[in-house]
């Protein structure tokens, strides 16, 4: 990836929670320009979304982590998962969706727009 991302965000929608393995996941999204090269094997799942739309995970066939996603409803940006980075500076969530089926004891840092669904906030 060249450069920052342009957002990252946390999901705790239940279908996120079992492919994370996490109780939500997080994730990084660059602009697709940003995206310099994907080197390895990759092995692509492909799920409708709650918004209707399909989501495009990428899986390493060897480890199983999910290394990349494409999500209809942001077709200019590919996501990759924040714990691809192991790096505990990386920037928090500035948004968390799906609050509705949080883990209750989750918190999200001060300042972190919370919605119930995947709605996107407006600014």
């Amino acid at each position: 990836m060249a450069g920052e991302p342009a957002f990252v965000t946390a999901c705790n929608r239940t279908l996120c929670q079992r492919r994370s393995g996490a109780p939500f996941s997080v994730s990084a999204r660059w602009r697709r320009e940003q995206l310099v090269s994907v080197a390895g094997e990759r092995v692509r799942y492909e799920r409708t979304g709650a918004s209707g739309g399909s989501a495009v995970l990428h899986f390493c066939p060897h480890c199983g982590s999910t290394v990349l996603t494409e999500l209809q409803a942001l077709p200019d940006f590919v996501g990759v998962p924040v714990g691809c980075f192991a790096d505990p500076r990386f920037p928090a969530p500035q948004a968390a969706f799906w609050c509705e089926s949080k883990a209750e004891w989750a918190e999200f840092p001060d300042g972190t727009v919370l919605t119930p669904r995947q709605d996107f906030p407006s600014s």
